[in-house]
């Protein structure tokens, strides 16, 4: 898995209210390989940060989004959030990381 030039893996939330209801950010990449490219699994570091992804695979060239919704319902302060990434690709595995603050 390959992530475009234009995308990060890491996306600052910034504030966020914590009765302001569940932040979403898209994790966008391509599949820079030969063969389909197929995401296993998604584990994240707390019940509060959600993964949604594609089951398909992906074929060479073509696109993928992976989702990440975080809940800052009774998660006052700093947040950083590491979302794992198990693939069939090169490295096996990717790492994603949203951040901020609930106010």
């Amino acid at each position: 898995m390959c992530i475009r030039d234009s995308e990060k893996t890491t996306f600052n939330m910034g504030l966020v209210q914590e009765n302001g209801g569940k932040v979403t950010h898209e994790f966008k990449f391509t599949n820079k390989g030969k063969a389909p490219l197929l995401i296993k699994f998604i584990e994240t570091t707390c019940g509060c940060t959600t993964p949604k992804w594609n089951r398909k695979p992906i074929p060479p060239g073509d696109s993928g989004v992976v989702t990440v919704t975080f809940n800052p319902k009774d998660r006052p302060g700093p947040f950083v959030k590491t979302i794992s990434v198990y693939s069939n690709g090169k490295t096996g595995s990717f790492i994603l990381t949203i951040r901020g603050e609930v106010e």
